[in-house]
């Protein structure tokens, strides 16, 4: 994986146990597809991981807590705590929507206020942090590599950046480790009632349940700084070992040359977009450019991305219908999934991976045409599936409704009492209803397709 903080490619070799954090969500709204995009890199990084033989520990937090949270759940009139419980649950509604794989673990930030404390107690004995009447901050100048990650110096660092207002501060780049209020939700401290700061949170649950030093440190490019660059300082200054080996940051979904962003207003739900979209099309796209690349939101590339998964997703109802049972070997096959491995495996790289699958899609597409598939070898659907899970990919589950079921029957009779139109016309129903009709020597598949339904944004036509 390529390291944000050395610039470098740092290797990890199986088997052993790897361990990796992603900075999750705030949850005070509904997730939307900038923040799928980071979702589904990690999603893949995590099903690569396991496919070459990682025992891995993953997690990805929850900040349950925050002012943006307490702010809505007052205009709601709800109770914060269980207004962000109610928004981690509809986020992990739309990770199974995405077929994406839970991590090992998905800790919330209030279940970890004593893991916090501990901390800064130690920060403010080492001499990294001090307290004053409103709370407790991390005395950045007593971190001399402060701004390595993100390559600035302290002063370049804060002209950029929105300081925290506070005339006890000894220094405006110090930022705060816990924060006394007297309003909302409150925590017992030995600095008095209050709430933890945002970037202790990330840096005790890691400590708590990971370790000092952990394999992989992840998230959205925009976390860079200050969150990274904080929680490198209070982590590193406090265990005096680096806090990860690689730093793995993902671009970011722009729509209209502008981050997407909740406080912009300019977002799409990820619910609604697999509405639209379908979750493999939408995954497709958005694995379709590097992840250390910005994404402009184009409708071509959505198209594009949506003809690339029909050819998958073709290719994968073949092998369900003639699954390939032949001993021999497929050096087609071993190509295809040698050119899909060395890709994934080179820092990730998800556009050649799925161009890869889409050709040796394709290759399957012959195969079937040519009525040669069944009798090919298992190697073949054995490369296919292994690539479609490290992908991430899904057919819909269970058969088709009844009423489909029942219309597929009724053509099936129209067939043999050589009533073609009638029968044709089932078909054409069925296929504008979302089913594609296969007939097959002993009976007719019926498959459940993607389509795209609309390509509008944000109300806008394409």
């Amino acid at each position: 994986m390529s390291d944000t903080l050395s610039g470098a490619p740092v290797e990890f070799t199986a088997p052993r146990e790897l361990r990796m954090y992603v900075c999750g969500l705030t949850v005070y709204d509904y997730a939307h597809i900038g923040h799928a995009r980071t979702m589904l890199v990690f999603d893949v990084l995590h099903r690569m991981a396991i496919s070459k033989g990682f025992s891995i520990r993953y997690l990805q937090n929850f900040t349950d807590i925050d002012d943006k949270i307490i702010d809505r759940a007052s205009k709601a009139g709800v109770d914060p705590l269980k207004f962000a419980e109610r928004f981690v649950e509809e986020a992990l509604h739309d990770m199974d929507l995405l077929n994406i794989r839970r991590p090992t673990l998905m800790p919330r930030a209030t279940q970890h206020i004593s893991a916090m404390q501990r901390l800064i107690q130690g920060l403010i004995e080492r001499g990294h942090a001090y307290v004053v009447p409103s709370g407790v901050y991390f005395s950045v100048r007593t971190f001399p590599e402060y701004g390595k990650l993100s390559k600035k110096r302290v002063d370049q660092l804060m002209a950029g950046a929105r300081v925290e207002p506070d005339p006890h501060k000894r220094d405006p780049a110090d930022f705060a480790l816990w924060k006394i209020y007297d309003t909302g939700p409150l925590w017992d401290s030995p600095w008095g009632k209050g709430r933890p700061g945002w970037h202790i949170e990330c840096s005790a649950m890691i400590n708590e349940h990971l370790g000092e030093t952990i394999d992989i440190h992840g998230g959205g490019a925009d976390l860079v700084f200050p969150h990274h660059e904080n929680e490198i300082a209070q982590s590193e200054s406090y265990t005096g070992k680096p806090l990860a080996r690689a730093w793995v940051h993902v671009e970011m979904l722009n729509l209209r040359s502008e981050k997407m962003a909740k406080s912009l207003g300019n977002v799409i739900r990820i619910r609604d977009a697999v509405e639209m979209w379908g979750p493999n099309t939408l995954r497709t796209y958005l694995l379709s450019s590097n992840y250390r690349s910005p994404l402009e939101f184009s409708v071509d590339g959505l198209v594009k991305s949506h003809e690339n998964w029909r050819i998958i997703e073709s290719a994968a109802y073949d092998l369900v219908d003639y699954p390939p049972s032949g001993d021999i070997e497929s050096q087609d096959a071993r190509n295809y999934f040698k050119e899909f491995d060395d890709a994934i495996s080179a820092d990730l790289d998800t556009p050649r991976a799925i161009s890869t699958l889409v050709r040796f899609s394709r290759f399957i597409g012959r195969l079937s045409s040519e009525r040669r598939l069944g009798s090919s070898s298992k190697e073949v659907g054995e490369y296919f599936w292994t690539m479609f899970d490290v992908l991430g990919y899904r057919l819909p589950p269970g058969p088709p409704p009844d009423d489909v079921l029942m219309l597929v029957e009724r053509r099936r009779k129209l067939r043999s009492e050589g009533r073609f139109s009638d029968a044709d016309a089932i078909r054409d129903d069925l296929r504008a209803r979302g089913y594609e009709l296969v007939d097959l020597p002993d009976r007719t598949s019926v498959r459940i397709v993607e389509r795209l339904r609309t390509t509008s944004v944000l109300g806008s036509p394409a």
